[in-house]
Parts: structure tokens; C-alpha cells; sequence
């Protein structure tokens, strides 16, 4: 486990003010990362950050670094515990903050649960939640918002039926997730309101070992229950929601953005043959993760050029990777007739997302039964009017009016079908 002194005396989750230097890469202009990220990616795409309680900070710009940093498996820790100060009440868990060994077990574990037979079998359920929330949408009158009418209860269905949290707990864990990745506040309401997500999952993972659910959690306690303990599946979970529900609720929403600016991507939302297409390039262009989980150095190293002591912090920007040069001229563009769709949207190697498939399904279900069952659909806002989340790790809007128009005459569950 990785320590320094100046963790040991402060911590991440002390902060309470993040310096304005650091805060660049979470920055945008409506859709796009600041242009001081191409700028810096280009004249450099690794530098030196910086220093913040004498540890220091590397960026990582360009799509080649970011990917061979990503793939390194033995030069950094993600494990970001030494560095939350000492009597943090906060324990991070999941896969994205454990090293190996212990990641490489608990991911054989959870694994299974997202194989191409369980996305599968789960298509039904996704569909059954878009189209509720379509039909709810259809009976409203005038101006809807997207985000909080559509992008976020279908992601968030989604993730509790996975889960399989009982129905009455799910308003409560709803307000629990709203602040865990804004960091307007620093550390403190960051890391708290991980805090108080993991305790709820704690304290269900507890009643399930004792009548386990249909989900999620039920399964992994009935084929891992002695395998693993209450605060690693908690962690897991906690994993789970992380990367399955702002995720998917921002491509939702911003996904959306595009397509009711941009006629070509709506005919491709409706088009079977190039509905895959469209969600690469939205996930390439959006990268609604900005960053990926920091790495600490393990060791002294040589990173492109540039002396990587032990202890120092690299930061890998997915969204300014995902808009290098090597994606073609026109990277900086959002483009239907892009051809390479080898992005980073989902990390790489061994922290990769887990549930990248389902996310697509979710995008590939939600996406097209919207186009189809809302034709007419038109923006009625302005779209630099439109107000978007600052600062967060996970990058998004925070409404979208939207007014629906005629809608067609028969929208039934084969308009969702894959």
C-alpha cells in the first residue's frame, strides 16, 4: 500500500476547495472539453500538473499515453485509501479503487453477472423501463425535461432491478447519489456522499444475507456468500452504481442533445444498421467520464520522457484522449461517418468498465425507442442556453426541455427490441 507523509497529515477528504489549475480537465464549453486540453495535448500530451500537499500531480492528454497507462498494470495503484487522511470514516471500495490480487478476485466474481447471456436475458427489463417512461413522457403536456423525465429514471430502474433493491428503498438511495461526483466542494462532499451510499448498500447487503433478492446481490451471495465479505460485495455494488447510473443517465441525456440538433444522427438513431455507429461516436465525442481512476506511481519511472517519482499522481483525461488527432482530422467534430470507434469511453485494461455492454443496451433501447416514438421531437431551448454540470467528474447537463411534439400511433414493446 502506497503512503506518504503529506497524506498521512491531510487527505482528499479534508479538502474543501480544489486549486483553479487542477479543475482544467473537468472544464467545458457546452459539449467540449476546454480548448486549453487540445493545446496542452498537442504541444505535450504528458505534463507535469503540478504539486498539491507536496505530492505531485502528471496529465495525461494524448490517446496513446492515456492507453498505455491504462494498460499498465504493475507501475500504479488505484487504490486511493492512504490517500484519504488519517480518521477518514470513509472505505472506498469497488473494483476501480482495489489492486490486485484482491481486484483480480473480486472481478472473477462479479464477472458472470455481466456476461452476454445475462445482458441478454436482461434486455426485457430495459425495455419495459424505457417504455414505461416513454408512456410517461406521452402523457405529459407541453415541455418535458429530458434529464430528469427520462435520462435519469431509466438508468437509475435499471440499476435497482439489477441490484435487486426492494422498491420502497429505492427514493432514498435516489437522493443519496444526486452530489458524489461534483467537486464544487472539494473532498468533503465528495467523499461524503460516497459515504452514505455505501452504508445504505451495507445495510442491504446485510438484510440479503438473510433473505437474498433476485438480483444482483442475492446472486452473488448465494454462489460467493462465503467467499466474500458484507463490506467488499457493498463495494462492489457501490461499483456498480457508480459506473451504471450518472454514467448512463449523462450519455442519456447528452446523447440526446445530439441527436435532436443533428438530423443524421437521428436518422441513424432509427436506422438498425447504424444505430451501433452512432452510440461509438457519442461515447467517443461525449466522454461523460472525464478522467480516469488516478494512478499512483508504485516506483520511479520514465513516463514519455518525463521522471515519475514513487508516489506521484497520474491523471489520464479520457476526454481530451478521445479527442486526439488519431481519430482524424476532424476529431474535435462530432461525426456519423466515422470509421475507428476504438475509444476510451469505458477505460481500458484491467479496470475497464464492467458493464460497458449493458450501458450500450440501455443507449441502443433508449435511443431508438425515443426517435421512434417521438418524431417531432424539437429542443425548445436555446442550446447555449442550456445549463451544464460544472466541475464533475462525470460530465452532463443539468436540464433539457424538450417539447415532444406528435407522437406515432403505435409504439409497442417491438419498437424496443433489439
Amino acid at each position: 500500500m502506497l503512503r506518504t507523509s503529506a497524506s498521512r497529515r491531510f487527505g482528499l477528504s479534508a479538502v474543501t476547495v480544489l486549486p483553479k489549475k487542477f479543475l482544467m480537465p473537468l472544464r467545458r464549453e457546452g459539449l467540449d472539453p476546454m480548448p486549453q486540453l487540445a493545446q496542452q495535448r498537442i504541444a505535450e500530451p504528458v505534463t507535469r500538473f503540478g504539486r498539491v500537499f507536496g505530492i505531485t500531480l502528471w496529465l495525461v492528454t494524448g490517446y496513446e499515453e492515456t492507453r498505455r497507462v491504462l494498460d499498465d498494470r504493475d507501475s500504479y495503484s488505484t487504490d486511493i485509501r492512504p490517500f484519504m487522511g488519517a480518521g477518514s470514516s470513509t472505505d472506498i471500495g469497488g473494483l476501480g479503487f482495489t489492486d490486485a490480487p484482491e481486484h483480480t478476485r473480486l472481478r472473477k466474481m462479479l464477472t458472470p453477472e455481466f456476461t452476454g447471456r445475462r445482458i441478454a436475458a436482461f434486455l426485457p427489463n430495459v425495455e419495459r423501463i424505457v417504455q414505461e417512461q416513454l408512456d410517461r413522457l406521452e402523457a405529459q403536456d407541453g415541455v418535458v425535461d429530458l434529464v430528469s423525465d427520462f435520462a435519469f429514471p431509466v438508468p437509475f430502474a435499471i440499476i435497482c432491478e439489477l441490484l435487486g433493491l426492494p422498491v420502497e428503498e429505492r427514493e432514498r438511495f435516489r437522493e443519496l447519489g444526486r452530489t458524489r461526483f461534483d467537486v464544487n466542494g472539494g473532498g468533503q462532499g465528495t467523499f461524503g456522499a460516497m459515504s452514505d451510499t455505501q452504508e445504505f448498500l451495507l445495510d442491504e447487503v446485510r438484510r440479503q444475507r438473510v433473505a437474498p433478492g433476485p438480483g444482483l446481490i442475492g446472486n452473488m451471495i448465494r454462489t460467493h456468500g462465503d467467499q466474500i465479505d458484507d463490506v467488499a460485495l457493498a463495494g462492489l455494488c457501490d461499483g456498480v452504481f457508480t459506473g451504471g447510473y450518472e454514467t448512463s443517465a449523462s450519455m442519456l441525456a447528452l446523447g440526446a442533445l445530439v441527436i435532436l440538433q443533428r438530423p443524421d444522427a437521428a436518422a441513424l438513431a432509427r436506422d438498425d444498421a447504424g444505430l451501433d455507429r452512432l452510440i461509438e461516436e457519442l461515447l467517443r465525442y461525449l466522454s461523460v467520464v472525464q478522467i480516469a481512476f488516478p494512478r499512483f506511481a508504485l516506483e520511479d519511472m520514465d513516463l514519455f520522457g518525463h521522471d515519475v517519482a514513487k508516489g506521484d499522481v497520474v491523471i489520464c483525461s479520457l476526454s481530451g484522449a478521445n479527442r486526439d488527432a488519431s481519430f482524424g482530422a476532424d476529431s474535435e467534430m462530432f461525426s456519423t461517418d466515422r470509421q475507428r470507434q476504438s475509444h476510451l469511453a469505458f477505460g481500458r485494461g484491467i479496470h475497464r468498465c464492467v458493464g460497458a455492454e449493458l450501458a450500450r443496451m440501455e443507449m441502443r433501447v433508449a435511443f431508438r425507442a425515443f426517435v421512434r416514438r417521438f418524431p417531432d421531437a424539437v429542443l425548445a431551448a436555446e442550446a447555449g442556453s442550456l445549463n451544464f454540470h460544472d466541475l464533475s467528474i462525470v460530465y452532463g447537463v443539468q436540464s433539457l426541455p424538450v417539447r415532444l411534439g406528435a407522437t406515432t400511433t403505435a409504439h409497442t414493446m417491438s419498437e424496443v427490441s433489439q
